[in-house]
């Protein structure tokens, strides 16, 4: 099954989805200088662009994962997206940055249903290390935004101005309706639905929220997410404005973590069936925290050097590539019935975790490189930490 056309279509058409999101905040990120500049706003201000986003895209989940689950996995994605369509136009057309992160805070409600509902779709058809590696595919897919989305945010930028990327933004969600319609079958049954009320959907919750197992798994993500976020919201101003590099040489150096993240996430299917998951996600989670809080020594120490900088965070963001889909595949193993709920309630908590902190870091930090190495660091030694609480004892997951 996992070697058919129909398993990497399916991988396909559910990374595509997923990325539209993400496309909104990547390719702009190499604009944030431009869009200060251009709305006469500082970098606390356009920042809270990206955070009003990102807590939006959370919340949202919690609608849209029970939703799913009661009127089936394709409804909610046709709502999702409209809305992302008209909160993109919106974007392009702000005339002051309150404006804009009003407009963005419409567009993460929109984009929370391409997050959540893929992840449920998996559940719904995969378990185990045959939906680790489903899982593990449509992070390749996914990877096509970080990889791509800056260098096409820098390169319209430059030709066209900052608001050309919301319009391309509005036609990526375009393109993902029409994915939904003509790709993208029901896979949740109408006798499955009946099951799943209003009621259901908030039992589910209550029953997630005493699971410590789930929330520690979630959580593990969460920190895990939360450090690539502070990376999002700081490194365009680190690297543009403390090491002097142009729009489009950070969108290369962006391109080339997100790489490590994703390239090693391929192997997440391999690694399972060898070792099982729970080891997995103990080994790249310690790889992480080592290799962050190196990096946080080494810039500490005096050697705030940009090559230093890239290497770190290449080595750390790729274990970090290990943790993010071993961990959301062992946080929905046990919850089947409930897939929906279960995948809503762990982006919602993930997102809003990376959200706090990386307004926190933006508010406390002085926009050095250390600064943000440092909040990556700590939310990497919370990962590890968490890892070796949450899967203590014999492995829930056999391989």
């Amino acid at each position: 099954m996992t070697s058919s056309p129909r398993f990497f279509r399916l991988a396909l058409v559910l990374g595509l989805l997923s990325a539209i999101g993400p496309f909104a905040i990547d390719m702009y990120l190499p604009a944030l200088p431009g869009i200060g500049a251009s709305l006469q706003a500082d970098a606390t201000a356009v920042q809270m662009s990206l955070t009003s986003f990102f807590i939006s895209l959370g919340a949202s989940q919690l609608f849209y994962g029970p939703a799913s689950d009661m009127w089936g996995r394709k409804a909610p994605l046709y709502a999702g997206m409209a809305l992302f369509v008209a909160a993109s136009i919106g974007c392009a057309l702000a005339g002051n940055i309150g404006t804009l992160i009003a407009w963005r805070f419409l567009q993460g409600l929109g984009a929370g249903a391409a997050m959540t509902v893929p992840r449920a779709i998996v559940r719904d058809l995969h378990t185990g290390n045959e939906a680790a590696r489903l899982m593990s595919l449509l992070m390749l897919v996914f990877s096509v935004s970080p990889l791509l989305a800056p260098l096409v945010g820098s390169l319209l930028t430059e030709a066209a101005g900052w608001r050309s990327i919301f319009w391309s933004v509005t036609g990526a969600g375009l393109a993902g309706l029409a994915l939904i319609g003509l790709e993208l079958r029901e896979t949740r049954p109408a006798s499955e639905r009946a099951r799943s009320t209003l009621g259901s959907a908030l039992s589910a919750y209550r029953q997630l929220l005493k699971d410590p197992h789930f929330l520690g798994l979630t959580f593990i993500g969460a920190f895990g997410m939360a450090g690539f976020f502070i990376f999002l919201a700081n490194s365009s101003f680190v690297m543009m404005d403390r090491y002097g590099l142009s729009s489009r040489q950070y969108s290369f150096a962006f391109s080339a973590n997100a790489l490590a993240f994703f390239a090693v996430a391929q192997l997440t299917g391999w690694l399972s069936g060898r070792f099982g998951l729970p080891r997995v996600v103990k080994g790249a989670a310690a790889g992480y925290a080592l290799a962050m809080c190196a990096l946080a020594a080494a810039i500490w120490a005096g050697w705030d050097h940009f090559a230093v900088l890239a290497t770190g965070l290449f080595i750390g963001f790729g274990f970090l590539g290990l943790v993010i889909p071993t961990t959301s595949v062992l946080a929905l193993e046990d919850h089947g019935e409930i897939a929906g709920a279960a995948s809503a309630l762990m982006g919602t908590l993930q997102m809003l975790c990376g959200a706090v902190l990386m307004a926190v870091v933006g508010a406390v930090g002085d926009g050095s490189a250390l600064s943000m190495v440092k909040g990556i660091a700590a939310s990497a030694v919370v990962v590890q930490g968490l890892s070796l609480l949450s899967l203590r004892g014999a492995p829930r997951a056999a391989p």
